[in-house]
């Protein structure tokens, strides 16, 4: 991912200086399991866990070798042999380089997620507190961007937090699903290595093994990672799209912040673009087209073949880099939102209060009128208040057949938007557990 989008935590957790030292781990904790198991000295092993290390200059080193092998983990183990020249035949014994650079990207993966996890929990944090700050602010509830029936914007609020809450599950669930390393060899069978090797190693390293390996841990798992970031950065964009929606001119309910020295267009100073929010949705089409490449990375030939490698390389880094700047700029744009209250309660006015249809219909069913009948009602007295651009509730206190079956003070009742609301208590329960923060 270009520097533009990229945190400092995220962009070190995909830095070649830490690739290399997480690779480094899973052999040190191979060697540590040989040690336990005899095959080392306990002398040797204390030597090459001081003397073996990864900085910026051995780093040089290992491109400097992968020029002329052309295979990056053979570069990296003739790097670090240099530093222990007395025991290097102790390193990578036993193992293919699958071993260590798959057992490596699960540590890297579930570096990323965990920040992630982090930045999720502070969007979900501010959701709740938004929730609960407007669970009483009336707006106008849009289906198919028509005005439907009044809601809160507490609720569109509580709503976004319960499905961030899903995909903190989900990665969740990716983050055990990547758990998982292999140290069995070329083709899974152990050929050159105690199976001990693999169960103390990977314990060290606090992950599981693959229970039948090839020479790979199965790509499965690694789709299911993207699929988990995939969907929250769809959730991100669904999220910033209603923003871009709520803050055109015509509605203008929502605005982003839009900062002191900020300027909006090179060409209109009077312009207060959603640039964030639109960043978000560009860059959600980004995570969501790795997805697919994730999920073609688990066909591979055989024990293996590296057709996914080259495309890893780039996926993964990308895709959380890309989350991890979408999620931090989301609570950003949260935390400075612009909420338009009078602006809400005047777009209301502009149905002429035909949000009430629903309420009516239900109220001349309950004396005893038949549905369609209730229905051909009511849908005549809403087209006469909207060509004629008229209150529906005028319409409706003029209307015989209404008047004849619900008094003023009913019709009234089911015009008023407040009417509309009555169980929010009941969806906070469901969400927060509480109704008060």
């Amino acid at each position: 991912m270009i520097e533009r989008y990229t945190r400092e935590e995220m962009g070190k957790v995909w830095s070649e200086v830490n690739k290399f030292k997480k690779w480094l781990d899973v052999e040190l904790a191979v060697c540590n399991a040989w040690t336990k198991l005899g095959k080392i000295p306990q002398e040797a092993f204390g030597e090459i866990k001081d003397k073996t290390h990864i900085d910026d200059k051995v780093v040089e080193k290992i491109k400097e070798y992968e020029r002329i092998y052309k295979h990056d983990v053979l570069a990296f183990i003739s790097a670090i042999s240099e530093q222990i020249p007395s025991y290097s035949h102790y390193f990578h014994m036993g193992l293919t380089s699958s071993d260590i650079v798959d057992t490596a990207l699960a540590l890297q993966m579930r570096e990323a997620l965990t920040i992630l996890l982090e930045d999720i929990d502070k969007v979900l944090e501010e959701l709740k507190r938004l929730s609960f700050e407007h669970k009483n602010t009336i707006m106008m509830g849009r289906t198919h961007g028509v005005h439907a029936e009044p809601t809160t914007l507490g609720i569109k609020f509580a709503v976004w937090y319960d499905e961030m809450r899903r995909n903190r599950e989900r990665l969740l669930r990716a983050y055990e699903s990547v758990s998982f390393g292999k140290l069995s060899g070329a083709v899974g069978t152990y050929s050159n290595l105690d199976p001990a090797v693999e169960e103390l190693a990977l314990g060290e390293l606090g992950l599981k093994a693959e229970p039948a390996s090839t020479q790979v841990v199965h790509r499965d798992r690694h789709a299911d990672v993207m699929y988990a970031l995939a969907c929250c950065a769809t959730s991100l964009e669904k999220f910033a799209t209603e923003i871009r929606h709520l803050q055109r001119t015509e509605v203008l309910e929502l605005q982003e912040p839009f900062t002191e020295g900020q300027r909006g267009s090179s060409a209109m100073p009077h312009k207060k673009n959603p640039i964030h929010s639109e960043r978000i949705c560009g860059l959600a089409r980004v995570v969501r087209a790795n997805l697919f490449v994730a999920i073609e990375n688990m066909v591979l030939w055989h024990e293996r073949d590296i057709s996914h490698s080259s495309a890893e390389r780039i996926i993964f880094p990308d895709a959380t880099i890309a989350l991890d700047y979408m999620l931090n700029l989301f609570l950003e744009i949260l935390r400075g939102l612009v909420v338009n209250t009078d602006r809400m309660l005047k777009n209301m006015e502009l149905s002429y209060k035909l949000y009430a249809s629903s309420k009516i219909l239900v109220k001349l069913m309950d004396k005893g009128l038949a549905r369609d009948k209730a229905y051909d009602i009511v849908q005549r007295c809403a087209m006469k208040s909207w060509k004629e651009g008229v209150s529906f509730e005028e319409v409706l206190l003029k209307d015989e057949e209404v008047i004849n079956l619900l008094d003023d003070s009913q019709i009234r009742e089911a015009t008023d938007p407040k009417s509309f609301l009555k169980n929010v208590d009941y969806i906070y329960r469901k969400v927060f557990g509480e109704t008060d923060p």
